[in-house]
């Protein structure tokens, strides 16, 4: 599978929190490597737009103010627009738990204004995404993600099977991205201590140029309603901060509220409609027959094999090392 859809040339692409580490990242790939007609960054930090203008230059680019919860600026800014990657969100678990309301706002009725400006400009695909907190929530941030999962998929009927497509993408941890623990450990070596949660901890790891090709890749092959899982390696906390800073001492401080020892990308309950493939998953909607979706029979040209057990960062085949992890983070 080609990393960039060939059908993104000359295509009108808007992608939501484009000024995020996500969208900075996407809109870069995006215009090295094919030549859309228009590439529109939507965001609400207009001082964040004029900082990544700086950095970003292209006849293409284009920045629009607006936030996902203005039903009304989504439509706006949706006019004659093909392809839409909605990156925005609340995603701070223990400022979501502070703020509950605030991040059902933008996460949850902000989807559901993002669908509606969707299907009401005629859009033609659409990928949200999502997060391995969705799987067996246990935090507010994890809820708010599980039922934007359940309204995108559920989007595909109030389309009526025309236009828009929708689907998701859910991967785990972002190497070096806003709000990983990568950053937070690097400030802490001058103290010569990093604080670990529990020293059992596990999670799934991924760069962000990795995850901009897969939701590029979601793109080129999506029919509709599909949760797109890339695989990708666990590794240890304990691990990661050594990889980070291996002369400090590491301090057990105990689990946060809202975590989990170990994440899950593909729980139990969804692996009797998901299928594996050599680098990925796809969980098919439970509906999708009752709603005649006629889903395809390869991606990518793969055929998929039955899914028989939960995809867990504690059981996961492939592992990352500390020297592997270094190559990526630098100093």
């Amino acid at each position: 599978m080609s990393d960039v859809d060939p059908q993104l040339d000359g295509k009108s692409i808007l992608v939501t929190g484009g000024t995020g580490s996500f969208g900075e990242v996407f809109v870069r790939r995006v215009l090295a490597e094919s030549r859309p007609r228009q590439l529109i960054v939507y965001s609400r930090d207009e001082f964040k737009q004029f900082q990544m203008a700086e950095r970003v230059r292209d006849s293409a680019l284009r920045f629009v103010v607006g936030d996902v919860r203005d039903p009304s600026r989504l439509q706006r800014a949706f006019a004659d627009v093909d392809v839409v990657v909605h990156a925005a969100a609340m995603k701070q678990v223990p400022t979501a738990e502070i703020n509950p309301m605030e991040c059902i706002r933008t996460n949850v009725l902000g989807a559901e204004n993002l669908i509606n400006a969707a299907i009401d400009a005629k859009v033609d695909r659409v990928v949200a995404l999502s997060s391995d907190k969705a799987t067996n929530p246990i935090s507010l941030y994890g809820a708010t993600k599980l039922c934007s999962d359940k309204l995108f998929v559920a989007a595909n009927i109030m389309a009526a099977r025309k236009r828009p497509r929708f689907s998701v993408v859910r991967y785990g941890n972002v190497v070096g991205s806003r709000g990983s623990v990568i950053p937070f450990f690097k400030e802490r070596r001058a103290t010569g201590a990093l604080p670990i949660t529990d020293v059992r901890m596990t999670r799934f790891w991924i760069t962000m140029e990795e995850a901009v090709s897969f939701v590029i890749k979601a793109l080129a092959v999506m029919e509709r309603g599909e949760i797109f899982v890339p695989k990708q390696p666990s590794m240890k906390v304990v691990d990661l901060a050594t990889a980070v800073a291996p002369d400090c001492r590491q301090e057990v401080i105990g689990i946060r509220p809202g975590e989990r020892l170990h994440e899950v990308l593909v729980p139990a309950d969804e692996t009797p409609h998901a299928r594996e493939f050599d680098d990925f998953y796809v969980i098919e909607p439970q509906f999708h027959e009752s709603w005649g979706l006629g889903l395809a029979a390869t991606y990518g040209g793969q055929r998929g094999r039955a899914v028989e057990s939960e995809y867990r960062s504690d059981t996961n085949s492939h592992w990352l090392r500390p020297e592997e992890l270094r190559k990526f983070i630098g100093d």
